[in-house]
């Protein structure tokens, strides 16, 4: 079942209401990346499904990872770089299933990204394991 975590008064919701999240609300946790915290707006840890705002600190790089499904991303502020372009303020960039890249973000970030699956680390001190 769908949740998100730190939602008062979630646990006593019927399973087919309604959840209204007070993003502000939310805390911040960190990731395995230094640099990068999360606000996780909703998870299903059975099947992997994340909706998350990711927040990135200036000149912060992600390891060599692979998007095992659909990944999206809808950047809200600042930008986020790798070898294929540059997604800025204002615009999205969607990567298939199998995608794989490095990323970064010179100047910081704040985004909202939508997994199917958890990334997959394939390169750097995060190889092997997921993101959560």
């Amino acid at each position: 079942m769908p949740t998100t975590p730190g939602l008062a008064g979630e646990h006593a919701l019927d399973p087919l209401a309604s959840r209204y999240v007070h993003v502000d609300a939310l805390p911040w946790k960190p990731t395995p990346t230094p640099g990068i915290d999360m606000k996780v707006l909703l998870e299903d840890p059975d099947s992997g499904l994340l909706t998350a705002l990711f927040r990135w600190q200036p000149g912060t790089a992600l390891d060599l990872h692979e998007h095992v499904e659909v990944e999206q991303t809808y950047v809200l502020e600042g930008s986020i770089v790798d070898d294929e372009g540059e997604v800025r303020a204002g615009d999205y960039v969607w990567r298939p299933k199998g995608n794989r890249h490095l990323a970064r973000s010179p100047g910081g970030a704040l985004v909202l990204s939508f997994f199917l699956k958890p990334n997959k680390f394939v390169g750097g001190a995060l190889a092997g394991q997921e993101l959560k």
